[in-house]
């Protein structure tokens, strides 16, 4: 399985903050004009949240059409998560943020724990991509309860909202760039704060979408900030952006994920040469293709045979045997009291 999720370039914040901001959008739309309710909401996104990510989990590799439907249907989830428990079941935006505080940081510990990484850039398992979704339905639940929070602690405007957030943002992306730029050109691609950064810079991207989805539709008879266009209007103007980026990155494919680098396969089992009467057979017992390990030589008697070999590698796949030339000691080892030297078809 290849990597599931894209590389990290422009075009990935950019869709990802376009689809926070449908998720807030698309949210207040199905909830408050179309009448669903908050519970009815949840009931189809979460619904069509599954079916997507079936599909995306049966994909073998990353495409894009099929990750960045999934993200934006888990943006309106987790905001709905949050609006539920807030308006539905009158739990605090304190309370509600330090649980999923608590829950993002849950997973983080078990995903470390059981793949001793963070990173996406690994994402080719079964197990690594289900914490990695997990993840981020934590992340929009967190990021909406948190901007809400501070948005009700402090009052302030939907415009101040709207810039504290980039930057905040870009204070942690200049933090990540010093600290790389700190280290050896050797080790740059490697800073030990890339995962941080990135996580960081992922959550506060919920509370900008959100804060920019407010600006675009909140009545300015409302908020002298706010240019009422309503969530319908920005919900649909914002997908097709969305599905014009898309469209562009699977034709481009600017944003396909690096292939792990290739390792040299290994080989283990043993190559039986059968050889005409009275020759000798030779059965070397290999662990790696470019090494032999030993060679064991015996006498057999009986009528030449096909060459038959036996070996498998660490993912099951049938190997083919060793070359001639990792053969060569098993040659210069031949005793010649045996006769003349064999040929070998190894």
């Amino acid at each position: 399985m290849l990597n599931k999720v894209p590389e990290v370039t422009v075009f990935f914040w950019i869709i990802k903050i376009l689809a926070t901001t449908v998720g807030e959008t698309a949210s207040d739309y199905l909830n408050e004009t179309l009448g669903f309710g908050l519970h009815n909401t949840i009931y189809v996104m979460g619904a069509a949240l599954i079916v997507i990510l079936v599909v995306q989990f049966r994909t073998a590799r990353y495409i894009p059409l099929v990750y960045w439907l999934t993200v934006v249907l888990i943006s309106i989830v987790g905001t709905q998560i949050t609006d539920n428990l807030t308006d539905g079941y009158n739990v605090p935006l304190t309370t509600s943020t330090l649980i999923f505080a608590a829950l993002l940081a849950a997973t983080f510990t078990a995903w470390f724990a059981s793949e001793r990484t963070l990173s996406i850039h690994t994402i080719r398992t079964r197990r690594r991509e289900s914490f990695y979704w997990l993840t981020i339905l934590f992340t929009f639940a967190l990021g909406t309860a948190a901007g809400d929070l501070l948005q009700e602690k402090t009052g302030w405007s939907l415009a101040a909202l709207a810039l504290l957030w980039p930057a905040a943002i870009g204070l942690v992306t200049g933090a990540h760039f010093a600290v790389k730029q700190s280290l050896d050109p050797g080790h740059r691609r490697q800073a030990p704060n890339a995962v941080l950064a990135f996580w960081l810079a992922y959550i506060m991207t919920r509370p900008l979408g959100a804060s920019l989805g407010d600006l675009l539709t909140t009545p300015t008879d409302e908020s002298p900030a706010g240019l009422g266009l309503g969530t319908n209007q920005v919900s649909i103007v914002f997908a097709v952006v969305i599905v014009g980026l898309v469209a562009y990155l699977t034709v481009s494919k600017r944003d396909e994920p690096t292939p792990p680098a290739r390792r040299r396969r290994r080989w283990s089992g043993n190559a039986v040469a059968q050889l005409p009467t009275g020759c000798a057979s030779i059965v070397a017992s290999r662990a790696r293709a470019s090494r032999p390990k030993k060679a064991l030589l015996a006498v057999r008697s009986g009528a030449p045979s096909r060459l038959s070999i036996r070996g498998v590698g660490r993912d099951g796949a049938a190997l083919r045997p060793p070359s001639k030339r990792a053969a060569a000691p098993a040659k210069r080892a031949y005793p010649h009291s045996l006769g003349p030297r064999p040929e070998l078809f190894f």
